[in-house]
């Protein structure tokens, strides 16, 4: 039998998702790196960030409802659809502004960027469960590669975005980014619409909250888990290598874009790919839910590890130096490796724990725990690297993925029971 009854639908489904990716990890280094040149302090550029997570923790919650109420379809439009408007309007922000007007203004478009980011998302895992054949391996290979090739093309956005804002600068980039986009969702009206879910009109807006015990505790998980890959990577590490690759010339500034957006690039471009063969490499979905359930605790614990040791590295280093800088790049690679593989785990188990009657909603509420652990991250990153530097980073990170890996202790395979349900 085939693993997809929709080959169509989930190509469509994926050129879409991963365009609007690009996009997104486009704009999150142009405005990281436009906005650090111009002096903004390290909570500052958090702030940037904050009403967008904090909208994507609520559209995540009701997208799942959105969803299976009005269908799939609808929502993927939508958010594709607010995605160009905020580009388009982010591209009108005029330089004499204030800061606390500037930082305003880009937060509100964020947080439209936001919602629209996890209503294309929402939509896009959804429909996976959909359009899958009721087997294990076809729906842990299949979701891994939609979302490994997310985050692969997310990598390439943030190359993308320093390279544009270094080439063409800030307006343009925005600019050139909403034409793309713009393409894309076309294309999406008039090929993908028709071969997605309608919906269920009959949805009630108290669904969104799941009453599974393991969706609750893997969501609680994953909330940390993304806390501790935040509170490094949105504010900590791109501004520690910009500082230390940058002599303060105007050239200095462009070559430690190029290299940092090189870096976050990469970073997410490797942590895509090594999602999508992890299934095949590790043969995962083969495994029974309690075997995944045993490697999500040991890789969480593993990645605690890592950030314990790369923060006394720094600590006791106390001061920039190029090995120091080698061993974190080296350091942070390893974590990505171990985060991805852990990360399509987690990617699985949301679907296998949810009902096909209330996936939309299950992984709506999985994703609102997502962006709240983003959220956390991005305040703490800001806040940390303030007070202190890199370090503070670090060990703050290493405390998320700790409190993580308790969290997952307490799932367990009898949550695919309905019984277990409360």
């Amino acid at each position: 039998m085939p693993e997809l009854r929709n080959i169509h639908a989930y190509i469509s489904v994926s050129i879409a998702y991963c365009t609007f990716m690009l996009t997104d990890g486009a704009l999150r280094m142009v405005l990281l790196l436009h906005f650090h040149t111009l002096a903004f302090t390290p909570v500052q550029l958090a702030y940037l960030f904050l009403l967008y997570e904090f909208a994507g923790m609520v559209s995540n919650l009701y997208a799942g409802w959105i969803g299976t109420k009005f269908g799939t379809a609808r929502t993927l439009f939508l958010g594709m659809i607010l995605q160009v408007v905020a580009l388009l309007i982010l591209a009108q922000l005029n330089p004499n502004w204030s800061v606390v007007l500037s930082v305003g203004f880009i937060m509100v478009l964020q947080g439209m960027s936001g919602v629209a980011k996890d209503l294309t998302k929402n939509s896009s895992k959804s429909t996976i469960k959909f359009i899958t054949t009721n087997n294990q391996e076809g729906l842990f290979k299949w979701t891994a590669r939609l979302t490994g090739s997310k985050n692969a093309v997310k990598g390439i956005g943030y190359l993308l975005g320093a390279f544009l804002l270094g080439i063409v600068g800030f307006q343009t980039a925005l600019l050139l980014m909403a034409a793309v986009l713009a393409i894309t969702t076309l294309g999406v009206i008039i090929f993908t619409i028709p071969n997605l879910p309608t919906g269920d009109v009959k949805t009630k807006l108290r669904e969104v909250f799941s009453k599974s015990r393991n969706i609750k505790r893997l969501s609680l998980a994953r909330l940390f888990l993304f806390s501790a890959r935040d509170v490094w990577f949105v504010v900590g590490v791109p501004i520690y290598f910009f500082e230390v690759l940058s002599d303060g010339t105007i050239e200095g500034d462009q070559i430690a874009c190029l290299i940092v957006g090189l870096f976050t690039g990469f970073w997410i471009v490797g942590y895509g790919v090594i999602q999508s063969i992890s299934p095949h490499f590790f043969k995962y979905e083969r495994l029974p839910i309690l075997a995944l359930i045993s490697h999500t605790k040991k890789y969480v614990l593993y990645l605690f590890i890592v950030l314990f040791i790369l923060g006394n590295l720094v600590y006791f280093t106390n001061m920039p130096s190029s090995w120091l800088t080698l061993s974190l790049t080296l350091g942070l690679i390893i974590f990505g490796i171990v985060f991805a593989i852990n990360s399509a785990i987690h990617s699985y188990l949301i679907l296998a724990f949810s009902d096909s009657s209330r996936v939309s909603l299950d992984v709506g509420f999985y994703y609102m725990a997502n962006a709240s652990g983003r959220l956390l991250g991005t305040f703490l990153s800001g806040l940390s690297f303030q007070l202190g530097g890199i370090t503070l980073c670090l060990f703050t990170a290493g405390l998320m993925a700790l409190i993580s890996w308790v969290v997952t202790l307490w799932l367990s395979p009898s949550g695919l029971d309905i019984d277990n349900r409360i």
